[in-house]
């Protein structure tokens, strides 16, 4: 018996596919401008609020205030992830308006505990959006179009969002604003995006997945077939998914470890440049935080974006991440042992375009798979979906979080190139944990990516 999801699977990419993707893609813009502009403006609101790199709380502030809005998305993909069974878009809307509302009030806090106390509450926003948007993008798309959806979705989307970030803060530096004014403009502006796109995800239709399979609604499946593709859709089986969440858990909880440690050791080398490039390797380079930042999406992350549009669903997610990585490793290497031996023949020029190939192979590669959400999203069944999607996420979350505290330790004890080289090893793990632990999924659809569409044919 055939899925009856199959007409979406093989539906043409159409209007309602394209305004689905704007539709979470902004929330995801959000994410990429809110979690790196606290990067670009961090030593302007150090600075702001009297603290220098001589203060005794340097380091804990500089922590803190890096790292808060990453531990709030860990609570908050948890929390969510558990609240999805209860509708992918019964939630979908708050989590962009608690963005909005923890983006707004960074304008308005008088001490630096505030701000990390307010970006905890943004940043529980960022880890439901980040459960919630790659689930209903993936439930939604076509088997063809899965791969550059996700990866337009959340790689690119993130991209021009700290993009947005940095071109904000020139100008502001431009204009001749004063910096304690520049950094909340900069930081409060994020909540426009995100609030921008509330009514539409009210709007967004339920996704067929969640109303066959957990809530178990013939009728609802067969309409929102019918709205999607034009076409109707006989089902004569039983859709809800009975299967108790533990004998997934039991059977493949393998392949979801994986996708956990692996979004976990991306974003341990991620957000080290996210977080702190702007205002540590920047320096030497001759750049200041916005030019570091708006060179680097330019030149690198948007081409590798590009790369990943092209190649994820004709090469596949997981010859692309195995090759991301591999690059990630060469380059931040290359950036370490030149910039430790050139001494003072060292070129700005060429650090500059070793580093930055290291963000080129992070967004051809894991920075479009793992950091997407699409091996949580692929590899678990719909009735666990938002339950292993979550854990990805905090586990993704958790690891910035520890860079954001090790970092800058690394980073002091015992200078740039030892912390480089470090994330290197890092990326080369990562590249060897995916060629052995992730099966790859391009041209199939979630219930075959998912192990599930056995025990659908047989209801």
């Amino acid at each position: 018996m055939k899925s009856p999801f199959k007409p979406l699977d093989e539906s043409k990419f159409s209007f309602f596919h394209a305004k689905s993707l704007i539709t979470t893609g902004m929330g995801v813009f959000t994410d990429g401008y809110d979690l790196s502009s606290i990067g670009i403006v961090l030593l302007t609101v150090l600075s702001d609020f009297g603290i220098t790199s001589k203060s005794p709380d340097f380091a804990i502030y500089t922590s803190l205030i890096s790292g808060s809005a990453l531990i709030g998305a860990a609570v908050g993909a948890i929390i969510f992830g558990l609240l999805s069974n209860k509708g992918r878009k019964t939630f979908y809307g708050v989590d962009v308006a608690l963005m909005a509302l923890g983006a707004l009030l960074q304008a308005f806090v008088t001490d630096p505990l505030q701000l990390v106390i307010v970006r905890g509450l943004l940043g529980v926003g960022v880890g439901a959006d980040y459960v919630l948007s790659p689930m209903i993008m993936a439930e939604h798309s076509n088997v063809k179009d899965r791969g550059k959806t996700l990866a337009l979705g959340f790689g690119l989307f993130w991209g021009f969002g700290a993009t947005t970030a940095a071109i904000l803060f020139l100008a502001l530096q431009g204009l001749g604003v004063s910096p304690g004014l520049t950094w909340r403009i900069v930081l409060a502006a994020g909540a426009v995006p995100a609030a921008a796109v509330i009514y539409l995800r009210r709007k967004i239709p339920e996704t067929v997945r969640f109303l066959g399979r957990i809530k178990g609604d013939v009728e609802e499946v067969r309409k929102v077939i019918r709205d999607v593709t034009g076409s109707d859709v006989t089902i004569n089986q039983r859709l809800k998914d009975e299967s108790p969440f533990k004998s997934y858990l039991a059977s493949q909880w393998r392949a979801f470890l994986v996708a956990c440690l692996l979004w976990f050791l991306f974003d341990i080398v991620a957000f080290s440049g996210i977080l702190f490039g702007p205002s540590l390797i920047a320096k030497s380079l001759n750049l200041n935080s916005g030019e570091f930042q708006l060179l680097l999406e330019g030149l690198f992350t948007l081409p590798g974006g590009i790369t990943a549009l092209l190649l994820i669903d004709r090469v596949g997610r997981k010859p692309l991440q195995v090759t991301g990585f591999v690059v990630m490793a060469l380059a931040l290497l290359s950036f370490a042992y030149y910039k430790g031996s050139a001494g003072a023949t060292f070129s700005p020029l060429i650090g500059l375009i070793l580093y930055g190939m290291q963000n080129y192979g992070s967004q051809a590669g894991p920075g479009s798979v793992s950091a997407s959400g699409m091996l949580g999203v692929e590899l678990a069944p719909t009735k666990v979906r938002g339950l292993v999607q979550s854990l990805t996420v905090a586990s993704g979350r958790i690891g910035a979080a520890l860079t954001s505290f090790v970092f800058p330790s690394l980073f002091q004890a015992y200078g740039e190139s030892f912390a480089v080289y470090f994330l290197a090893a890092i990326a080369a793990v990562s590249a060897v944990v995916t060629l052995v632990g992730v099966p790859e999924t391009k041209g199939k659809s979630l219930e075959e990516t998912s192990g599930e569409r056995e025990a659908l044919e047989l209801a």
